[in-house]
């Protein structure tokens, strides 16, 4: 199935991974992926016998890129396989993006398209990196989303047995971030009717599946990965919000999953919103609220799946609220000031009323 300029195959990852290259030119397939891919079901398929750069962290910083991308050019390959989560797709996009350009470069010269090949095969229900058309790699410990046209994978693999190797806890951070994108998207100043549509759809589907993907169920695992999908299509249209600014700070201070660090500061922005929000926000947390429950139902999720806040030192909220993209917070709908965010990210605190 072709959406929105990207070809899509759904299941059956052999043959259709297969598919994919032919139709996307690629004789000669470079594979990125993680550690983990040994012990995936797409060890015995044949991109397991490709040229591979692996050595990707959670939160790729800029010399894990470059390392990729000498990689990749040393291979002779002539397109990109990424197989795995957010931070192996992102590389494989910084890849697609830099591959031309000399160390140093990456974060500051113009982007354009490569024309390189890149297959996104995502190993996670979680952050729809292979529908998005950027991607976040870190410099000097500072988050950057480098953004393109371009980045968008022009062919994905869906197959949700790719999910059944997850650890429990990884299942329900990656979920938890795709529930979080959609919700965001949602109430996002970009939104439109098509967003709020696909975001809606996700929101329904990750909400019905949870406990039968927790469980193992196949069939639950593929519709879950669908849904992250169609989260990772909405913030494509409209990015994300406070949440979202919120947590990359908070991924690299505490070691949390980004998944885990977004859903704890999403129902506090939630509830700052409704008490503070003018007539019109209050309609669309009242509608996100028919569609999820709303903040308190957020928060019994994420006590039923033993998803916590960290314990969040005094000396470190000021660092925190200094920390937060300026141009992704003005998203929000609703305006958060330094005091603001300060007490958002006191998780002892209640907020404010």
């Amino acid at each position: 199935m072709t959406t929105d300029a990207q070809r899509f195959a759904y299941g059956e990852g052999r043959q259709n991974l297969n598919k994919l290259m032919e139709e996307a030119g690629v004789r000669r397939p470079f594979l990125l992926c993680g550690k983990p891919f040994g012990c995936q079901p797409c060890a015995e398929w044949e991109i397991a016998r490709a040229p591979r750069f692996d050595d990707i962290a959670p939160n790729p910083d800029i010399a894990d890129l470059r390392r990729a991308i000498a990689a990749f050019r040393a291979s002779g390959c002539d397109g990109l396989v990424a197989v795995g989560g957010g931070s192996v797709i992102d590389t494989a996009k910084g890849v697609k993006a830099f591959w031309r350009m000399d160390a140093g470069d990456e974060l500051r010269a113009p982007l354009e398209d490569t024309g390189l090949p890149l297959i996104a095969v995502p190993t996670t229900a979680g952050t729809g990196s292979e529908s998005t058309p950027f991607a976040v790699l870190y410099e000097n410990g500072v988050k950057h989303s480098v953004s393109h046209p371009s980045l968008r994978p022009g062919f994905v693999l869906l197959d949700g047995g790719l999910l059944a190797t997850l650890p429990a806890y990884q299942k329900k951070c990656t979920l938890l971030d795709a529930l979080c994108q959609a919700i965001e998207s949602h109430w996002s100043r970009r939104a439109t009717a098509e967003s709020r549509a696909l975001a809606e759809a996700a929101m329904k589907g990750i909400l019905a599946d949870i406990d039968a993907y927790l469980s193992g169920d196949a069939a639950a695992a593929q519709r879950m990965l669908n849904a992250a999908n169609l989260a990772g299509r909405a913030i494509a249209l409209t990015t994300t919000t406070a949440p979202h600014a919120m947590s990359y700070k908070m991924t690299k201070m505490y070691g949390l999953p980004h998944g885990h660090a977004v859903a704890v500061c999403l129902p506090r922005v939630w509830r700052y919103m409704a008490a503070r929000g003018d007539e019109a926000l209050r309609a669309e947390l009242d509608a996100l609220t028919a569609l999820t429950g709303g903040a308190d139902a957020f928060e019994k999720l994420l006590e039923k799946l033993g998803i916590a806040p960290p314990d969040v030192p005094p000396r470190d909220i000021g660092t925190l609220a200094d920390s937060v993209n300026a141009q992704r917070l003005s998203n929000n709908p609703l305006a958060l000031d330094g005091e603001a965010l300060r007490m958002l990210y006191d998780f002892g605190r209640p907020v404010s009323q």
